[in-house]
C-alpha cells in the first residue's frame, strides 16, 4: 500500500514538473510589479477605476440636467391670415408666452437636484466600494503569497526530513518504508507549493486590475486593528453608502410628489400682438389669456404613482437600516472572532508546534522518536502556520466588508 502511494505521488510529481517547465513560472503580469502601501494602492484605484469615471459622467449630466430644468419656457412667434383677396384680409403677428403657475418651476429644480445628490451620491459610495475592493484584494495578495513562502518552506523541510530519513536508512536504523514516506510528504509538499504559486499570480492580477499598474502588497502587513465596541460600529453603519443612498432616494421622491401636485394647476399662456385690417386700413393690439380647464385631466393619476413611490423609497430606507445594523454585527463579529484567532495561533500555538517539531527532528536524528513522530510534528506546525494564516485573511476580508457598509478611518500599514 505504502508503495502504490509513492508511485503515485512520484507520477503526480513528475506531472507538475513537466506542466512547470512546459509553461514557465507562474506570473501575474509580464511587468514586474513594484511594491506599495495600502494607502498608495487605493491611491492609484481611486484615480484608475473605470467605474469612478462613468460615476462622475453621471454627476456632469445631471448637473446640466439641474441647469435645464431653471429653465424658462420660450416664447411662440405667431403669424395668421384671414381671407386671400386683397382689401378683405386681415393679418395678425401675435407673440404667446406661456407662464408656469403654482411653483412648477422650483419644484422641478428640485426634483433635477434630488437627481444629482442621489449621482453625487453614487459616487462616493462608489469610491468606498472600490477602497473596500482594494484593501481586500491588498491583503488576499498578501496572505497568498505568505501562503506561498508557507509552501516553498514545507518542500524544504520536506526536503530536510527526506535527507535525514536517508542517512537513517543507509545506516540500517529505520526502514526503507519511512524514506517513501518522506519522499512521498516531499511530493505532497511540492503539489502545494504549485498551488500556491497559482493563487498567488491570481491574487496579484486582481490587485492590478484594481489598481491599473503591476503592483504588489509589501512585505509588512499593518497589525489587525481594534474596531471598537459593536454599538459604535451599528451606529456608523447608519451613515453606511446604502443608508445614504436610501436616504437620497426618499428625498428624490418626495420632490417628485411636489412636482406632480404642482403641475395639477394648469399653465397660462398671454398673448400680445399687433392685428391689421385691410377693410379698414388700420391696426389694432392684440391681448389675450389662454387658461385650459382641467375638466378632465387633473394629474391626479401622477400625483398618486409620486406619493406611492415615496412610500415605497420610505420603507427602503427603513429596510437598508436594518440590512445595514445587522451584515455590520455579523462582519463585525466574524472580524472579531477571526482577529482573536488569529493572535491566539500566533502567540500561543505556532511557537510552541515549532519547537515540538524542531526537538522531534532533532530526536529522531539521535534515534529517540519515529518518523512518524516527525511527520506528525511538521503537519502540526505547518497546520497552526496555515489556520493563522487563514484567520488573518478572514479578519482582513471582514474588515473590508466593514470598510464597504460603514465610513471607518482608513488603515496606513
Amino acid at each position: 500500500m505504502n508503495t502504490q502511494r509513492v508511485l503515485v505521488a512520484a507520477v503526480v510529481s513528475a506531472f507538475v514538473l513537466a506542466r512547470s517547465a512546459a509553461a514557465g513560472t507562474i506570473t501575474a503580469d509580464p511587468a514586474t510589479p513594484h511594491a506599495v502601501e495600502l494607502p498608495t494602492a487605493i491611491a492609484l484605484a481611486l484615480d484608475h477605476h473605470p467605474a469612478l469615471r462613468a460615476a462622475a459622467e453621471e454627476v456632469a449630466a445631471t448637473e446640466a440636467d439641474v441647469q435645464q430644468a431653471g429653465r424658462r419656457p420660450n416664447p411662440e412667434l405667431a403669424w395668421l391670415r384671414e381671407g386671400h383677396r386683397a382689401g378683405n384680409r386681415t393679418t395678425t403677428l401675435q407673440l404667446n408666452q406661456p407662464i408656469e403657475l403654482g411653483g412648477k418651476r422650483a419644484a422641478r429644480v428640485a426634483v433635477a437636484e434630488g437627481a444629482l445628490a442621489v449621482a453625487g451620491g453614487e459616487q462616493q459610495d462608489r469610491r468606498q466600494a472600490v477602497r473596500a475592493d482594494v484593501i481586500a484584494a491588498y491583503y488576499a495578495a498578501l496572505g497568498a503569497r505568505e501562503r506561498q513562502q508557507l509552501a516553498q518552506a514545507t518542500f524544504e523541510l520536506a526536503g530536510r526530513g527526506l535527507d535525514a530519513v536517508a542517512l537513517r536508512v543507509a545506516a540500517g536504523k529505520v526502514s526503507p518504508i519511512d524514506a517513501d514516506k518522506a519522499r512521498l510528504a516531499q511530493a505532497d509538499a511540492r503539489l502545494e507549493q504549485a498551488r500556491a504559486d497559482g493563487e498567488l499570480a491570481i491574487a496579484l492580477a486582481r490587485l492590478q486590475a484594481l489598481t491599473g499598474q503591476a503592483v504588489a502588497p509589501k512585505d509588512d502587513a499593518a497589525p489587525l486593528p481594534d474596531l471598537g465596541p459593536l454599538p459604535a460600529a451599528q451606529v456608523a453603519a447608519t451613515e453606511g453608502p446604502a443608508v445614504r443612498q436610501a436616504r437620497r432616494q426618499l428625498a428624490l421622491q418626495q420632490a417628485h410628489v411636489k412636482l406632480a401636485r404642482a403641475n395639477r394647476l394648469p399653465d397660462v399662456t398671454f398673448t400680445v400682438g399687433s392685428q391689421r385690417d385691410d377693410q379698414l386700413a388700420g391696426r389694432q393690439a392684440v391681448l389675450g389669456l389662454a387658461v385650459p380647464l382641467p375638466l378632465f385631466d387633473r394629474n391626479s393619476g401622477n400625483v398618486a404613482a409620486a406619493q406611492a413611490r415615496t412610500r415605497q423609497a420610505e420603507a427602503g430606507l427603513q429596510a437598508a437600516e436594518l440590512a445595514a445594523r445587522a451584515e455590520t454585527t455579523a462582519a463585525w463579529l466574524r472580524y472579531r472572532q477571526a482577529r482573536d484567532e488569529a493572535l491566539a495561533l500566533e502567540h500561543d500555538v505556532v511557537a510552541v508546534a515549532r519547537s515540538i517539531y524542531e526537538s522531534t527532528l532533532r530526536g529522531f536524528e539521535f534515534g529517540k522518536f519515529d518518523y512518524l513522530d516527525v511527520l506528525d510534528a511538521q503537519r502540526t506546525w505547518f497546520g497552526a502556520r496555515a489556520r493563522r494564516l487563514q484567520a488573518t485573511q478572514d479578519a482582513w476580508q471582514a474588515h473590508a466588508a466593514l470598510q464597504r457598509l460603514a465610513p471607518i478611518e482608513e488603515i496606513r500599514p
